[in-house]
C-alpha cells in the first residue's frame, strides 16, 4: 500500500454505501435504516474504529434512521469492563448518542445458543472432537482443500447430547467445539466447516460464570445483527471473505431479518499501528504510559493529546469512504487538529529553555502591562494584558553568539523585536565560566518602539516570544513526536524495533505568562512559535502547570498540497 498525501475520497454525501442505502430506500426494500457500531471489548479504540463511528452513526442521522451500539462480547479471555467504559466514552465524546440502543451480544446467549441447537437438529452442525491442531491440519490450504473430520457425520442425538453436555461444563477447554457442516472442499477457507461454539471456562464480565462456552464472532455477529433489525452491516475490507459465512448461517436459521453486510477500507494511518493486540503490546511492555499516552493513536490517547472530536470527524469526513486499502498520510490528521485549533485556541506566550535577559536602562521598578490580542483569527475573543518588567526570558534558541547565515534573532549588536513589547538591543553576554554557554544577555530597549513598532520605520528581521521573570509561572511541556521512525511500522517484523526514542521530549523548567495560571485540564493554548498545546490531566493531580503539544505549527500537509498543485480537494487512490 502506497501512502496518500490527500484523502481517500472528499465527498461522502455520494459515498458508495450511501448511495446503496439510498437506492434500497426508493426500492422500498427499508423504511427505516438501522445501522450499528460493535466493538469488541478487547482494548481501547483508535483513529481507526473512529472512522468507523462516524460512519455508522452518520449514515443513520443522514438517513433519519438510528445507529445501536454493541459490544460483541464474546471472548471472556480477552475483555474488560474497564474496555467497555472505554469505549462508551470514546463514542459519546466523539459527539454521538445511542440513546436506549446499547446492546450486548452477551445479552443474546441463551438465543444464540438456541440457534445453534436448530442448526443441530437440521443436521447443519455437529460437536467435534479433534483438538486445535487437529482441525486445521484437516483445514486444507488455499491451495488444497481439507479433510472431513471423523466426527462430521454424527447424528443429531449424539451432538445435541454433547453440546448440552458441552454447555453443562463436562469438557475442558479445547476438548470439543461446536462446527458448522457447510464444504470443507470450499475454496474460501471460512467456509470449510467453520467454529461455532468453543469452551472458556472463564468467567465473563457480564454473565460472570454462567456460561462456559461461548460462541465464535463470526456466529455471534450476524445473529445479532439479525436479532436487532439491522439493516446494513458496514464492515472493513477484511471482512469480505466471511460475507458468505454471514448469509449462510442467517439463510438456515428462522432469523427476524437477514442483514446485508457491505465491506468499506479500513483506515491505515503512516507512522502508526492500527491493531489493539499490537497497541496493548505497547501498554504491556512499557513502551508508552497506558492506553491514554498522547503518542498513542487512540481515542483516549488523542484527546488527551489535545485532539478535538470536531477535528476527528473532520478527518473522517475528509479520508471518506473508500472500496480499496491504502496508508492516509498523518500530516492530513495533523492538518485538521490545526485547522480546528487555529481558530479557537488563545495566543499565549511561553519559553521551554529560559535564557535571561537584562535590560539595562528599563527602570528596576517599573511593571508595564501590555495588551496582547488572545486569537487574530476570532476578535471576538479579545485582549489580555501581559507584564512586562527589566529581567526577561527569551528561548535560549533565540540566541546566537555567532549566528549562522540566516539567522534572524539575537545577537550581540543585533536588535529584535518582543512580541506585544519593544525592541531590543544585545549589548552584552555573561557565559558560564565551566561550559562558555550563555546564561544572561545585557540589553537596551528603545522606548519608542511599544507595541512592537518603530516610530522611525526602522526594520527588524526578527521576533522573539518572551515571559517576565517576576510574573512568569513554572511549568512542565511535553513534546509529542511520532512513536515509530517508519511510515509503515506494522510492516516490520517486530515493529518494537522501529519504535522512535525521541517521541517524547519533556521540559521540566519551563516558563509561561500569568495568564495561565487559572489553566485547567483540557484547556487549549497556541504556544506563539512553538505548537498548539493541551492542559493535561496532571495538572490537578499534582499541582504543576503540565502541558501536552498536539501539533506543531508547521503544516505539512497544506505544502504538500501547494507543491502538488491541487485545485480541488480530491484524492489521489493508492492500493
Amino acid at each position: 500500500m502506497a501512502i496518500n498525501n490527500m484523502a481517500e475520497n472528499g465527498d461522502t454525501a455520494k459515498d458508495f454505501i450511501r448511495a446503496i442505502i439510498e437506492q434500497d430506500l426508493k426500492s422500498g426494500k427499508h423504511k427505516e435504516i438501522v445501522t450499528r457500531f460493535p466493538p469488541e471489548p478487547n482494548g481501547y479504540l483508535h483513529i481507526g474504529h473512529a472512522k468507523s463511528i462516524c460512519l455508522n452513526f452518520g449514515i443513520a442521522k443522514d438517513f433519519s434512521g438510528r445507529c445501536h451500539l454493541r459490544f460483541d462480547d464474546t471472548d471472556p479471555s480477552k475483555e474488560e469492563t474497564e474496555y467497555i467504559e472505554s469505549i462508551k466514552e470514546d463514542v459519546s465524546w466523539l459527539g454521538f448518542d445511542w440513546g436506549k440502543h446499547l446492546y450486548y451480544a452477551s445479552d443474546y446467549f441463551e438465543k444464540l445458543y438456541q440457534y445453534a441447537v436448530l442448526l443441530i437438529k437440521d443436521g447443519k452442525a455437529y460437536v467435534d472432537s479433534l483438538s486445535a491442531d487437529e482441525i486445521r491440519e484437516y483445514r486444507g490450504t488455499l491451495t488444497e482443500p481439507g479433510k472431513d473430520s471423523p466426527h462430521r457425520n454424527r447424528q443429531p442425538e449424539e451432538n445435541l447430547d454433547l453440546f448440552q453436555r458441552m454447555r453443562d461444563g463436562e469438557f475442558d477447554d479445547g476438548e470439543c467445539v461446536l462446527r458448522a457442516k457447510i464444504d470443507m472442499a470450499s475454496p474460501n477457507l471460512n467456509m470449510r466447516d467453520p467454529t461455532l461454539y468453543r469452551i472458556r471456562k472463564l468467567p465473563h464480565p457480564r454473565t460472570d460464570d454462567r456460561w462456559c462456552i461461548y460462541p465464535m464472532y463470526d456466529f455471534a455477529h450476524c445473529l445479532s445483527d439479525a436479532i436487532e433489525g439491522i439493516t446494513h452491516s458496514i464492515c472493513t475490507l477484511e471482512f469480505e471473505d466471511h460475507r458468505p459465512l454471514y448469509d449462510w448461517i442467517l439463510d438456515q436459521l428462522p432469523v427476524p431479518c437477514h442483514p446485508r453486510q457491505i465491506e468499506f477500507a479500513r483506515l491505515n494511518l503512516s507512522y502508526t499501528l492500527m491493531s489493539k493486540r499490537k497497541l496493548k503490546n505497547l501498554v504491556d511492555r512499557g513502551s508508552v504510559e497506558n492506553w491514554d499516552d498522547p503518542r498513542m493513536p487512540t481515542i483516549s490517547g488523542l484527546r488527551r493529546r489535545g485532539y478535538t472530536p470536531e477535528a476527528i470527524r473532520y478527518f473522517c469526513d475528509r479520508i471518506g469512504v473508500a472500496k480499496t486499502n491504502s496508508v492516509v498520510d498523518i500530516a492530513l490528521l495533523e492538518h485538521c487538529i490545526r485547522d480546528d485549533l487555529n481558530k479557537r485556541a488563545q495566543r499565549v506566550m511561553a519559553v521551554l529553555k529560559p535564557l535571561k535577559i537584562i535590560i539595562d536602562n528599563y527602570p528596576e521598578d517599573k511593571v508595564e502591562l501590555l495588551d496582547a490580542e488572545n486569537n487574530p483569527e476570532d476578535p471576538g475573543m479579545g485582549m489580555r494584558k501581559i507584564p512586562f518588567s527589566s529581567v526577561i526570558y527569551i528561548e535560549r534558541d533565540d540566541f546566537s553568539e555567532n549566528p549562522p547565515p540566516k539567522f534572524f534573532r539575537l545577537a550581540p549588536g543585533r536588535e529584535i523585536r518582543l512580541k506585544h513589547a519593544y525592541y531590543i538591543k544585545c549589548k552584552g553576554v555573561e557565559k558560564d565560566p565551566k561550559t562558555g554557554e550563555a546564561v544572561c544577555l545585557y540589553c537596551t530597549y528603545d522606548p519608542e518602539t511599544r507595541g512592537g513598532w518603530s516610530a522611525d520605520g526602522r526594520k527588524v528581521l526578527g521576533t522573539s516570544h518572551w515571559v517576565s521573570a517576576a510574573h512568569a509561572l513554572q511549568a512542565e511541556v511535553r513534546l509529542y513526536n511520532h512513536l515509530f521512525t517508519t511510515p509503515n511500522p506494522a510492516d516490520e517484523k517486530d515493529f518494537n524495533t522501529v519504535l522512535n526514542p525521541g517521541s517524547l521530549e519533556l521540559f521540566s523548567s519551563c516558563l509561561v505568562e500569568p495568564s495561565l495560571k487559572d489553566a485547567k485540564p483540557g484547556n487549549l493554548y497556541q504556544f506563539l512559535r512553538q505548537g498548539y498545546f493541551y492542559t493535561d490531566q496532571d495538572t490537578a493531580k499534582t499541582g504543576k502547570l503540565t502541558f501536552n503539544r498536539t501539533a506543531t505549527l508547521r503544516d505539512t500537509w497544506a505544502k504538500i498540497k501547494k507543491a502538488e498543485g491541487q485545485k480541488n480537494n480530491k484524492p489521489r487512490i493508492s492500493s
